[in-house]
């Protein structure tokens, strides 16, 4: 990459709703005095190039900017923001740093940071994804604002970063708007943050520590988890099945609440998706798996892996089901309807050739979902909703087709 010029200006691009969509305001620089925006009104980018897939709960939308980050005292610092927002993740279309220059991407508090040095090394930088197209995408940042700066003592003039684009995560009722919901909560919902399972139920909830939340392309969630002792994770086919789609996607794993019911949680790991090296055949109603390894693996081994069962389950037999469900912080469905009441469990071992069903409680976001039974190993991957038959690909028959591909002795 090249060496970048000298002097500019600071300046904080953050984007407020207006009738037209959104305006850009200006914000102080470090001096307190006020500066022109240096990127102009961003656009909802063509729906051409809105995620949308079968299957997978809509998150988000990918929205249009332009603006640069250059070496003046008064433009090191832009901040991206829309009202609102689950979350903002950046698109950076170039990146000209000298040596000893880096990036950050960071929420207003400082708590969660990512950094992106000129030869993007994920050993000694953050994490990123790629779409196939110039430049790359810094991993999102929780909330709705993202600060962007650049952390250099050269003098230079010209740009050191160039901003394209964004996405910006959608609120709840967004996610009902953008989402044709299949009834898989079936009667009352039971389902519970993870933590309210800590001391009651501490293997359930030490097992679920294993599986993430998957932000596929920018703007689609589903559910996936580690799968025996080596770099391997696995989803549903139908959540991403190209080598494209894996490089562009983010696997948040400990993204759930600090506090049962708090509504409180952090931005846990982030890691981004390296090698596809199998995808089922056939449709999202059989076996319907992805296998593929993550970049930074030494990062995520602390939150433990899972197991897939090598022989059928039985119908009655007791089941659980950690997941993250329309894209929310990580819950568990142990009960059926209520807190106490009856457990989880089969109804059909062999409810058709590739699936199981049950009436444990899932939604949108919790495809690719481990189904464990009380011997805590999975034995089937959830998959499609549709209540009192939710249903889940028999993890024994996927075990069929990757064994050679994974170390299941645990």
């Amino acid at each position: 990459m090249k060496n970048i010029p000298r002097r500019l200006r600071k300046a904080a691009v953050a984007l407020g709703a207006c009738a037209l969509g959104l305006s850009l305001l200006s914000a102080p620089a470090a001096e307190a005095k006020p500066v022109q925006a240096l990127a102009p009104q961003s656009e909802r980018a063509p729906e051409a190039e809105q995620f949308s897939r079968e299957g997978v709960t809509t998150v988000g939308e990918l929205r249009t900017i332009t603006s640069s980050l250059s070496y003046a005292q008064d433009g090191r610092t832009q901040i991206i923001s829309h009202p609102g927002a689950a979350y903002i993740k950046v698109h950076f279309s170039s990146l000209r740093l000298a040596p000893g220059e880096h990036v950050t991407v960071s929420s207003p508090d400082g708590q969660e940071s990512h950094r992106y040095d000129r030869d993007l090394n994920r050993a000694t930088g953050s994490d990123y994804t790629t779409d196939g197209r110039p430049g790359f995408w810094a991993m999102s940042v929780e909330g709705d604002t993202a600060v962007v700066t650049l952390h250099s003592k050269h003098p230079s003039r010209g740009n050191a970063a160039v901003i394209d684009r964004f996405w910006r995560g959608y609120d709840r009722a967004e996610i009902a708007q953008h989402n044709i919901s299949t009834q898989s909560v079936c009667s009352t919902d039971a389902r519970r943050d993870v933590v309210c399972y800590q001391s009651s139920h501490p293997t359930e909830y030490a097992r679920g520590r294993a599986v993430a939340r998957l932000l596929i392309s920018g703007g689609g969630m589903c559910t996936t988890w580690r799968i025996g002792n080596t770099n391997r994770m696995l989803t549903n086919k139908h959540c991403f099945s190209t080598q494209s789609a894996v490089s562009g996607s983010e696997m948040q794993f400990n993204y759930q609440c600090a506090t049962c019911g708090g509504a409180n949680p952090g931005a846990g790991t982030k890691v981004s998706g390296a090698t596809l090296y199998k995808v089922s055949s056939g449709g999202s109603s059989q076996l319907d798996y992805a296998l593929y390894s993550v970049n930074n693996f030494a990062s995520i081994q602390g939150f433990g892996t899972l197991y897939l069962a090598t022989s059928a389950t039985t119908n009655g037999a007791r089941i659980y089901i950690p997941g993250h469900g329309d894209g929310n912080p990580k819950r568990l469905s142990i009960y059926e309807d209520s807190q106490g009441g009856p457990l989880c469990s089969v109804r059909s071992a062999n409810y058709n050739t590739h699936n199981i069903s049950y009436s444990c409680d899932t939604s949108g976001g919790n495809s690719g979902s481990p189904v464990l039974n009380a011997g805590h190993r999975v034995i089937a991957l959830h998959h499609l909703g549709g209540c009192p038959s939710n249903q889940g690909a028999k993890a024994h028959l996927i075990y069929n087709e990757i064994a050679s591909l994974i170390d299941n002795n645990g």
